[in-house]
């Protein structure tokens, strides 16, 4: 039996986010596509993040806490909702941001995340790319001790095994989903970067006992070292739900052929990707996690991956607020 029910959690999210056919994107990759739209959780223009953010601001609560601190990238949709999130249960907001070698610049550092983590009240910190970001944040949170406030520390991205649980809610979402609209997906495939998403998603397959490949597409990383990321915290997050640890073997699978020069920096594919997904479907991917998440997918079904009788769930994470920051990368002269 799982410890899930036990541990705190606070409800933010819309939940169940939709599961709904592709139909034109479909017929151009000649496969059975689904994308499961966590782009619409509803915390400040939603994303995958609000799902931890329900289990880590519980925590937070739990602990007293008045100030949520974290870390993330200049454009970083998990800062942007958790500022929403402190705003939502009336706490302060520290965003620690680093700059991102390789991004573009003119609209960067203003718009997008950025602008709404402003309006939303975060108290921002801004790094170099050569600044330690550990290092900051602990020389942070013993600041805001010592002057009378009581922190709590958020990883990046939410990523550890308290904010997985989110995304073991949405495995149990899909499970019932599937089970109504009668869909049998032979793969869910999802950005992989901080690994929360990926662990929790496989944490709730195996406590549902659904046995269905996830493939993460690294953002960050080459595969193995995603791969490792992704086992550790899985390994973490069986064991907070009472589960065995082994279980997680042979259940992470990463491909790092679509991340390109690294983090937050497009690729052509990405923008191909953008642009397919907008003018078939309607629907509008970011350009650091699910622009290069449905890259790969895209590709891998170009290259018969993917066998073509195959049914695919592709996790919607959100982010594209973020479009906002990267205009200069688009052609808009139209």
């Amino acid at each position: 039996m799982s410890k899930l029910k036990t541990i705190p959690r606070v409800i933010i999210s819309h939940a169940p986010t939709a599961l709904e056919p592709m139909p034109q994107l479909s017929k151009v990759l000649n496969r059975r596509l689904y994308v499961k739209r966590d782009d619409c959780t509803g915390l400040a223009g939603g994303g995958n993040k609000t799902r931890k953010l329900e289990y880590l601001v519980a925590a937070a609560k739990a602990a007293n806490a008045d100030t949520l601190v974290t870390v993330g990238g200049v454009q970083s949709n998990h800062a942007r909702q958790t500022a929403a999130a402190a705003a939502k249960f009336g706490l302060r907001c520290e965003l620690i941001l680093e700059d991102v070698k390789g991004t573009p610049k003119s609209d960067y550092y203003k718009n997008g995340n950025v602008l709404l983590d402003t309006i939303l009240g975060a108290k921002i910190h801004w790094l170099s790319e050569d600044t330690d970001s550990s290092e900051y944040s602990a020389t942070l949170m013993a600041q805001l001790t010592s002057e009378g406030f009581n922190p709590y520390f958020i990883p990046v991205g939410g990523s550890n095994e308290i904010g997985s649980l989110g995304y073991v809610q949405c495995a149990r979402e899909i499970a019932q989903q599937i089970a109504q609209q009668t869909i049998k997906p032979d793969h869910i495939v999802l950005s992989t970067g901080s690994a929360g998403t990926q662990a929790g998603l496989l944490a709730g397959l195996i406590l549902e006992g659904l046995d269905i490949k996830v493939l993460g597409i690294c953002v960050s990383r080459p595969a193995k070292q995603q791969v490792e990321l992704v086992t550790q915290l899985l390994e973490k997050t069986l064991i907070l739900l009472g589960l065995d640890k082994s279980l997680a073997q042979g259940k992470v699978f990463a491909n790092g052929d679509y991340y390109g020069v690294g983090y937050g920096v497009t690729t052509d594919a990405t923008i191909e990707a953008i642009n397919l997904c907008a003018q078939h479907e309607g629907l509008i991917l970011d350009p650091v996690y699910t622009g290069k998440g449905m890259s790969g997918m895209i590709d891998l079904c170009r290259k018969d991956f993917f066998a073509k009788e195959s049914t695919i769930l592709f996790l919607h994470t959100g982010g594209s607020q973020g479009l906002f920051a990267y205009q200069e990368i688009f052609n808009t002269s139209n």
